[in-house]
C-alpha cells in the first residue's frame, strides 16, 4: 500500500525509465531493479563473499580503511545513476542516494567526523562542484557527525583512475593528498560515491592516518565488483 506522501506528492519522470512516478526521482519497478548489495559482504570491502567476515584480497592486501559500507554494485542502472551526478548536473541525486546510504551506517558505531573525497582544483572548476562532498553533507545531517569541508586537499591532478589498468591506479594515486586538519585520536569516516580498486581511499586514509586518526571507516553509495572492474 502507498504511502500518505506517495498518493499525495506531484509525479515526476523517473530519471531510469521516464515514467511518471510519485515514489520519488525513480519509480517502483526500477527501485525494484536496483542491485542492491547484499550479505555476505567483506567487512573491509562490501565485496560479496560467500561466508566469513573478509574476503582473500582483503585478507591477504588489507586497506589502510577498517571497514566500508555500501549500498549498491556499480552496474546497470546504477552507473548511469552516478554519472548523472558526477558529470550530469543531476545533483537532486545527491540527497536521494546518500539518504539510502545513511540508512545502511551502523548506528552503534558513528565516526567523530566525515571527509570528502576532494577533487583536485582543476577538476573542480571544470565540473563546479565536489559530488563525494554533495553525499557527505547530506550524511552528516542525517547522521549528526561534524562534516569537515577543508582538511583534506588533492594536490596531484591525476588522470582518472576508471581510464587505468587496475595495477597501476595506486601507483597513480600516490601523494595525492595532504591533510592539514590535527585528526589526534578520532575516528573518521571517508565519503566517495564509488569504490573501485579502493587505491584513492586508501590513498586518502594514509593522509588522514598521517594526521593522527585512529580509525578510518569508508561510505561509498556503489561498489564496483571484481569482475567488472
Amino acid at each position: 500500500m502507498r504511502s500518505i506522501f506517495e498518493r499525495f506528492a506531484l509525479k515526476q519522470p523517473c530519471v531510469l525509465c521516464g515514467s511518471m512516478s510519485r515514489h520519488g526521482l525513480w519509480c517502483v519497478a526500477c527501485e525494484q531493479a536496483l542491485p542492491y548489495l547484499r550479505d555476505p559482504l567483506c567487512l573491509s570491502c562490501a565485496h560479496p563473499i560467500p561466508d566469513g567476515d573478509l574476503c582473500g584480497h582483503c585478507l591477504a592486501h588489507p586497506p589502510k580503511f577498517s571497514r566500508c559500507t555500501a549500498v549498491l554494485a556499480y552496474a546497470f542502472p546504477v552507473n548511469k545513476l552516478i554519472q548523472g551526478l558526477k558529470y550530469g548536473d543531476q545533483l537532486a541525486l545527491a540527497d536521494t542516494l546518500a539518504k539510502q546510504l545513511a540508512a545502511r551506517i551502523d548506528r552503534s558505531n558513528l565516526p567523530d567526523c566525515i571527509i570528502a573525497m576532494p577533487l583536485h582544483p582543476n577538476k573542480l572548476k571544470h565540473r563546479g562542484y565536489n559530488q563525494a562532498l554533495l553525499l557527505a553533507g547530506v550524511l552528516a545531517r542525517e547522521l549528526g557527525v561534524e562534516l569537515l569541508t577543508h582538511a583534506c586537499q588533492r594536490v596531484r591532478d591525476t588522470p582518472s583512475q576508471s581510464t587505468l589498468p587496475f595495477k597501476e591506479r595506486g601507483k597513480n594515486m600516490r601523494d595525492a593528498f595532504v591533510c592539514d586538519a590535527d585528526l589526534g585520536g578520532k575516528k573518521v569516516a571517508l565519503v566517495d560515491d564509488v569504490l573501485t580498486s579502493g587505491a584513492s581511499l586508501n590513498a586518502l586514509a594514509s593522509a588522514v592516518q598521517r594526521q593522527g586518526a585512529i580509525d578510518m571507516q569508508v561510505w561509498v553509495v556503489a561498489r564496483t565488483l571484481r569482475d567488472q572492474a
